[in-house]
C-alpha cells in the first residue's frame, strides 16, 4: 500500500481543539490549550479530555470503543491471513491506529468517572437509534473462512465496520457536547470514510 495511505489511517496524532461547551458536570480546571498540551504529549493517549461533557459524548466513546476493539479482532485475523500486501498493511495500520485511540478514549471515560465497556452491546446500539454494530458470530466467521474467499468477505464485513465508525463520529458531532470528543470524531469520520473508499478500490481490484 502506498505510504500516503497508510498516513491516512493514522488520524489520531494531530492535537485537538480543546473547548468548554457542554454541560458541566464538575468544577475541575478546564484543560489546557490545545498548543501547549500537544508539545507535552508523545502520543495520543496522553491527550486529555478536560471536565466538560454530556450523555452524547460518553455514550460516543463507549460505543467507539467497543467497535475498535471488534476492528482490532478483525485486523488481527486479516494480518494473519490476508494475501495481498495491501491488505495486511491496511490490517497492520489500523492496529497501531485504533490501539492508540482505544487508550486515549478509556483515559477520557476515565477522567469523567464512567466505565469504558459495554454491559449489552446490542441494548446500547437500540437505546440509541438503533446504531449498528457486528456480531461477534461475523468475526469469528473470518477465521473458518476458506483462503480464497477470506479477503473478500474481510474486505466487506470491515467496510460496513468502518462505516458504524462514521456513523457514531455524526452523532458525536451533531450531539455531542465536549470539544476534545467532537474534534476527535471529526477525524474519525474523516479517517473511516477514507478507509472505506480504500477498501471499496481493494474489492474492484
Amino acid at each position: 500500500m502506498k505510504a500516503r495511505h497508510v498516513a491516512a489511517l493514522v488520524v489520531a496524532a494531530a492535537p485537538f481543539l480543546l473547548g468548554a461547551c457542554g454541560t458541566a458536570v464538575d468544577k475541575k480546571e478546564a484543560a489546557p490549550a490545545a498548543t501547549t498540551q500537544a508539545q507535552n504529549v508523545k502520543n495520543v493517549s496522553e491527550i486529555t479530555a478536560g471536565s466538560t461533557f454530556n450523555d452524547t459524548d460518553v455514550m460516543f466513546l463507549q460505543m467507539l470503543i467497543d467497535n475498535q476493539q471488534q476492528g482490532q479482532q478483525m485486523a488481527q485475523i486479516a494480518a494473519k491471513r490476508a494475501g495481498r500486501p495491501e491488505v495486511v498493511e491496511l490490517a497492520k495500520a489500523v492496529q497501531v491506529t485504533q490501539a492508540d485511540e482505544i487508550k486515549m478514549m478509556t483515559n477520557w471515560l476515565t477522567e469523567w468517572g464512567k466505565p469504558a465497556t459495554l454491559d449489552e452491546r446490542t441494548s446500547l446500539h437500540a437505546d440509541h437509534g438503533g446504531l449498528p454494530a457486528t456480531s461477534e458470530k461475523e468475526i469469528a466467521a473470518l477465521k473458518t473462512m476458506k483462503k480464497a474467499q477470506f479477503e473478500t468477505a474481510f474486505l466487506n464485513l470491515f467496510l460496513g465496520h468502518q462505516h458504524n465508525a462514521v456513523e457514531f463520529a455524526q452523532l458525536e458531532l451533531s450531539k455531542g457536547g465536549n470539544e476534545q470528543a467532537k474534534a476527535f470524531a471529526e477525524r474519525v469520520k474523516q479517517s473511516r470514510s477514507d478507509q472505506v473508499q480504500q477498501m471499496l478500490k481493494l474489492l474492484a481490484g
